[in-house]
């Protein structure tokens, strides 16, 4: 088998590329920088030059594969310059599902994100939910037009399945979550927000359930691929049991939310996590998602959530000479 995968130099899409290659498959992979992707090149990933924001640039490395993953995606909070949501998450997938449609790939598996649902405010909901609300943040409403999207397409005949994760974490990461991880480790990390939570899910099983939607999925089905629903704070709490550091300090959700009104007009002056996009993701929202389907229908079967967070942690020490 031969697949084409985008984001292939990221968290999820990296992962998902070594786990293909580890059992024999042929890997495509457009990459922006070649000389960023050598560790792929040296798992036996073929590299080709291209981005999900031009199309005609993946033509070739998708031709004549048996499936496409599209991992690639903006995820970025808080940030001054939201222009790359609109390029990469809604129009990178458009033009990465023609293609599929154009060359006659038999099946496709995008992925999606529990974020295109913002805020449950406490329900763990399934596939049929629909949210129509304002989106807490721009990554949620860009990936949610590009769910859309992909929707379309599957309506219009795409083979295509849609897997939804959650907050994802492990060994490698490179998001928020790592960046917490060490500020707690350090003893830096200010405050915990209460109320806010996601569905955890180690990147390993994230990417089994990517792999088993493209073998098991039904085209044109939606699947939560997420973990335990936890808030922020019984994470990191179950931290300060692991591995003996302090509890950071808890802070009412509440809080969070009259700062994201006051610093509203000093945005374009603050970093990231204290802009007002940045603290209303912290606000007590909810970003959770039930697994049953994907249990039920493809066998997915996350780790625990303990086992998985203190595995990350140990990892994390380890490299850090804790």
């Amino acid at each position: 088998m031969k697949y084409f995968v985008t984001g292939a130099t990221g968290f999820v899409g990296g992962v998902l590329a070594r786990q293909l290659r580890a059992v024999g498959y042929e890997v495509h992979a457009s990459v922006r920088n070649l000389d960023k992707a050598k560790e792929l090149e040296a798992v036996g990933v073929r590299l080709f030059k291209g981005d999900v924001t031009d199309k005609e640039s993946m033509r070739e490395a998708m031709t004549g594969v048996d499936g496409v993953y599209h991992v690639a995606g903006w995820y970025k909070i808080g940030v001054h310059d939201k222009s790359d949501g609109e390029r990469v998450n809604i129009q990178g997938t458009r033009n990465v599902l023609e293609l599929m449609k154009e060359l006659g790939i038999r099946k496709g598996v995008y992925t999606s994100t529990l974020g295109v649902n913002s805020n449950t405010r406490g329900k763990l909901v399934d596939e049929t939910y629909r949210f129509t609300g304002k989106h807490i943040t721009e990554y949620d409403r860009t990936k949610a037009a590009a769910h859309d999207i992909a929707k379309e397409f599957i309506a219009n005949g795409l083979p295509l399945v849609i897997v939804m994760p959650g907050g994802i974490y492990g060994p490698g990461d490179t998001s928020v979550i790592r960046k917490n991880i060490i500020e707690f480790l350090h003893g830096r990390l200010p405050a915990l927000p209460t109320q806010m939570a996601v569905c955890w899910a180690h990147v390993d099983d994230t990417v089994h359930g990517h792999i088993l939607a493209m073998e098991k999925g039904k085209p044109g089905e939606t699947y939560i691929i997420a973990g335990e629903p936890r808030t922020i704070v019984d994470a990191f709490q179950l931290a300060s049991h692991i591995t003996g550091k302090r509890t950071p300090m808890i802070a009412p959700y509440q809080m969070m939310k009259v700062l994201s009104v006051l610093v509203t007009p000093f945005d374009s002056f603050l970093p990231e996590t204290y802009t007002s996009e940045g603290l209303r993701a912290l606000a007590g929202a909810t970003y959770w998602g039930d697994n049953s389907k994907a249990r039920r229908e493809l066998g997915f079967n996350p780790r625990p959530f303990r086992e998985g967070w203190e595995e990350t942690l140990r990892h994390e020490m380890k490299l850090l000479g804790m």
